[in-house]
């Protein structure tokens, strides 16, 4: 019996002496800060049908199918660590065919994304109609573009970052390239 109550008074003290006031909560996490360069920007008007202002960051690829030289791009966001894939459709079936297939892509986003911006373009002086998507959350493609003359010419542009998509950890990075993206769609021109 005495054997009994020293284990059951020897529990008791340990666990009194193993408890204290302070909760210890492990730290999240940290990632370094990205230094960014002021905002400047080059156009890029080459022999495509089209033309736009990109960051003096960004490198603009070309891109070749089987045929040669396409108005396809890869336009490297340099210290951004990704890629905008950029596509150039000359417009065969109804228009209504290319909208909806650039919307089902942002769709394919709704799983991991806890929210969806879109920006309305409408230039008529320059003929240049679309739609500037903002996904967020962890989502593989946090912006996608799509813009169009409405008649015979479409373009749509899918941004990619080579990261896992941590979108409080690439928070920065994101509102940095927004302001790049925004500049290109808004003075992008048909030829």
């Amino acid at each position: 019996m005495i054997f009994r109550l020293f284990i059951v008074l020897s529990l008791m003290i340990s666990l009194a002496s193993c408890g204290g006031n302070d909760i210890l909560v492990p730290k999240p996490p940290t990632y370094l800060r990205l230094e960014l360069p002021e905002h400047s920007y080059q156009l890029y008007n080459e022999s495509c049908p089209y033309s736009f202002e990109a960051s003096k960051m960004f490198t603009v690829k070309d891109v070749r199918d089987s045929v040669g030289m396409t108005c396809h791009k890869d336009i490297d966001l340099g210290k951004l660590n990704g890629v905008i894939h950029f596509s150039y459709i000359a417009i065969t079936e109804p228009l209504a065919t290319y909208v909806n297939y650039a919307n089902d892509k942002v769709e394919d986003h709704k799983l991991k994304a806890t929210g969806i911006d879109d920006i309305q373009i409408i230039r008529p002086k320059d003929k240049v109609y679309g739609t500037f998507f903002k996904l967020k959350g962890d989502v593989a493609s946090p912006f996608q573009f799509y813009l169009t003359d409405s008649t015979s010419r479409f373009a749509s542009g899918v941004v990619y970052l080579n990261s896992i998509p941590n979108y409080d950890s690439l928070r920065p990075t994101l509102d940095y390239l927004e302001l790049d993206l925004l500049k290109m769609v808004n003075t992008f021109k048909w030829k």
